[in-house]
């Protein structure tokens, strides 16, 4: 009886049990707001499916599926994301990767991968990993010492001063000049000149000194 099994199961395929999805995903990526997001999320199966799902979970508990791609091999792949996400999907045999943009500081958190082998069977999902967490920064106003970017030249605006400030000294002078010489031809132009003739006083005649006492009456 127990050989009649043995024949009966013999006949079916051994199913391997142990075969196993290994993502690895990158501990820790630091993203500023309204940056890309690059997240690679590389797989290792020794088989290559034609029909396969990978999707990014949000949260400890993963929850939130952020988003996802379905490949078959006879379709063209199938991208969708949620709402408060936008995002696009690369993929080869090796690696998926997952591109979010228009990402916000509240959206920091554990992001999963998880790879499923649909066909052929039997079917396969990628085990539990430890996901990756990323941070949403908002960009510096003052950037940090060694990140930011080279000052913008100072001296050609010094440069353009000099030049504003020589020609707005060089214009003054030339219209001062311009000014005295208008002023020393009014003058020396003039059509109105004192015509009135001066009138002499009478002359006055200095009489010489002569005494008051009456020399004649003296000599006689």
């Amino acid at each position: 009886m127990i050989l009649r099994m043995l024949l009966v199961l013999s006949f079916f395929p051994a199913v391997q049990v142990t075969d196993k999805i290994l993502v690895k995903q990158p501990h820790l990526l630091v993203a500023y707001h309204h940056e890309v997001v690059n997240l690679p999320c590389n797989y290792i199966y020794d088989k290559t499916p034609t029909e396969f799902r990978a999707s990014l979970h949000m949260g400890k508990h993963k929850a939130h599926e952020v988003c996802s791609v379905y490949v078959n091999g006879t379709h063209k792949p199938w991208i969708s994301s949620s709402e408060d996400f936008s995002c696009h999907v690369d993929f080869d045999n090796k690696t998926v990767m997952f591109r979010l943009w228009n990402m916000s500081i509240f959206q920091t958190d554990f992001y999963f991968c998880k790879i499923e082998f649909m066909y052929p069977p039997p079917y396969f999902s990628s085990e539990l990993n430890n996901g990756t967490f990323i941070s949403v920064t908002e960009k510096d106003v003052c950037p940090t010492l060694g990140t930011s970017e080279p000052p913008k030249p100072f001296w050609p605006v010094v440069a353009a001063l000099c030049v504003f400030a020589f020609y707005s000294m060089l214009i003054t002078v030339a219209f001062c000049n311009c000014w005295l010489k208008s002023k020393k031809n009014r003058i020396l132009h003039s059509d109105y000149m004192n015509m009135t003739p001066r009138r002499p006083g009478p002359i006055k005649k200095h009489q010489p000194y002569a005494p008051t006492r009456d020399y004649a009456a003296y000599r006689s």
